[in-house]
């Protein structure tokens, strides 16, 4: 199978060849493989001559690393829209259909950050309407966005808004589903109706709305995450046969916990995940910048010991 065969038989809940890998995001580029992928403000001040190089080279930069890390899935990220599209034509140009491209692709509201939770907070309470207004424009942002990357070769979309702490939803599962449940549903089946494959990703508690998120119909669910006390036996028992899980490697033990607690965790995942299809190896959340590298790479040998079918 090819990377891009084998991520799409594991998000259509059928058995490739071998389990699939990649991570939402992959931040130890520099510590293993020598340098960083390109950013947005890296290209401020260059010509577009110089500009089209840049990314020509960060589009190959970016093929070595995750050729070596055996990713079916190749995530673009770091920058605007213009040249995640330039960079998806240059490397279907080199590859043609072999990867799977994926970039963010979510237009529903996140836990607000510090500085606008109260207004939001009040906003739903005082102006509901308004909430679902924006809350709509949003979604059609997302989706009009999303058909544009479709047109430049990109295959699937991250869906990234979080929306749970580990203690539980942020927003009650009443006020999910009026204010995001919709929206993400409206985003997740025009992007599907475009062509592209969907992975909800959202760390935290997500069971007491996992009903709701599996109703909205994405391809996956991204994170399944242990620090939150989601276990992906019980999350496959309970949707493994509807939706294609992706993750459940405790990021936290990476960090901190023993070589014997990180390899515990990758073979749980793979153990629990991996029977019947429908399962995308990942960690729950990524691969951080401070993570010793080794940590990561030892996950990868639990991996590649136990991927094939």
């Amino acid at each position: 199978m090819t990377r891009q065969q084998r991520a799409a038989a594991a998000l259509n809940l059928q058995i490739p060849d071998q389990v699939p890998t990649f991570e939402l995001e992959f931040q130890l580029e520099a510590e293993m493989f020598g340098r960083t992928f390109l950013r947005q403000r890296d290209l401020e001040g260059l010509t577009e001559q110089e500009k089209e190089r840049k990314l020509c080279e960060n589009a190959e930069y970016m093929l070595d690393v995750y050729s070596a890390l055996e990713y079916s899935i190749l995530p673009l990220h770091y920058l605007d829209e213009a040249g995640i599209a330039f960079t998806a034509r240059h490397i279907r140009k080199l590859t043609g259909n072999e990867w799977m491209l994926t970039a963010h692709g979510d237009g529903t509201f996140a836990i607000p950050d510090g500085h606008e939770l109260e207004q939001f907070v009040y906003r739903i309470a005082d102006v509901p309407d308004e909430v679902e207004e924006q809350a709509a424009a949003m979604a059609e942002r997302a989706i009009e966005r999303n058909k544009r990357l479709i047109d430049a070769g990109i295959d699937s979309f991250i869906l990234c808004s979080d929306y749970c702490f580990n203690a539980g939803p942020f927003l009650s599962p009443q006020m999910f589903r009026r204010f995001i449940q919709p929206y993400l549903a409206k985003i997740i089946a025009e992007t599907k109706q475009a062509g592209a494959y969907t992975i909800k990703h959202t760390d935290g508690d997500i069971m007491p709305i996992l009903d709701q998120l599996v109703e909205c119909e994405p391809h996956a669910l991204h994170s399944l995450d242990p620090m939150a006390g989601v276990d992906i036996k019980v999350v496959k028992e309970l949707v493994g046969d509807k939706v294609c899980l992706a993750g459940n490697v405790h990021c936290a033990a990476l960090q901190t916990g023993t070589d014997t607690e990180v390899i515990a965790s990758a073979q749980y995942a793979l153990d629990h995940g991996k029977p019947g299809g429908g399962y995308i190896f990942c960690t729950s959340n990524i691969p951080f910048k401070g993570m010793l590298p080794h940590r990561y790479t030892m996950i990868l040998d639990v991996w590649k010991a136990n991927r094939d079918y």
